[in-house]
């Protein structure tokens, strides 16, 4: 099993280092998404050009794509799938194509989520929903789900998966410092603004 892990972590790697929104944006001819805004390569930046048609569909496949390392892992051996769905994660974070400078992982996160416990995900999807709402921050959504996502998993899943995102928990508030910075500053963008 030790040797099929390493395999399992490549495979959700590379399926989720593909960079749906840069080349959503680039096909629709809108250039290089990470040009503008957050210079970042999720649905909310792509969501800046003002075609949210394209966020959707960025928001879509890129949680598909850790949703299908999981399940394809998965088929395996349900140790697999925990790793794929690392793997995906760390991908779509860091991708060797791009100079592994990839997005801040939240579409992924959930769409790992979804494989491995899609009722815990139902949870993320309401508090992120609720949370963007009331403040019209996506960094503080995502960053809201994140702690309550872990804490969820704790009492309605395995200590594997509740572990597991413990450890993408704390990557997502690494990678989003900035926005965090910018949140205690009350200058972070809000939802639906271009530039």
């Amino acid at each position: 099993m030790t040797y099929s892990l390493i395999p399992a972590l490549v495979f959700g790697y590379l399926l989720g280092s593909i960079p749906f929104g840069l080349l959503l944006t680039r096909a629709a001819g809108l250039g290089d998404v990470r040009k503008i805004g957050s210079g970042n390569i999720g649905a909310t930046n792509v969501l800046r050009t003002g075609n949210k048609g394209l966020a959707a569909a960025t928001l879509l496949l890129d949680a598909l794509k850790g949703t299908a390392a999981v399940l394809i892992a998965g088929h395996f051996a349900p140790d697999l799938a925990i790793w794929a769905g690392l793997g995906a994660f760390l991908g779509h974070l860091f991708p060797v194509w791009l100079g592994f400078k990839g997005g801040k992982g939240v579409a992924t996160y959930l769409g790992v989520l979804i494989g491995l416990a899609w009722q815990v995900a139902l949870i993320f999807a309401v508090v992120w929903l609720v949370i963007a709402f009331l403040f019209r921050y996506s960094s503080l959504a995502a960053l809201t789900a994140a702690v309550v996502v872990p804490i969820a998993l704790y009492f309605m899943s395995t200590p594997q998966i509740a572990a597991l995102f413990v450890v993408m928990s704390i990557i997502v508030f690494i990678k989003h410092r900035e926005n965090i910075s910018r949140l205690l500053a009350g200058t972070e963008g809000k939802i639906g603004a271009k530039g």
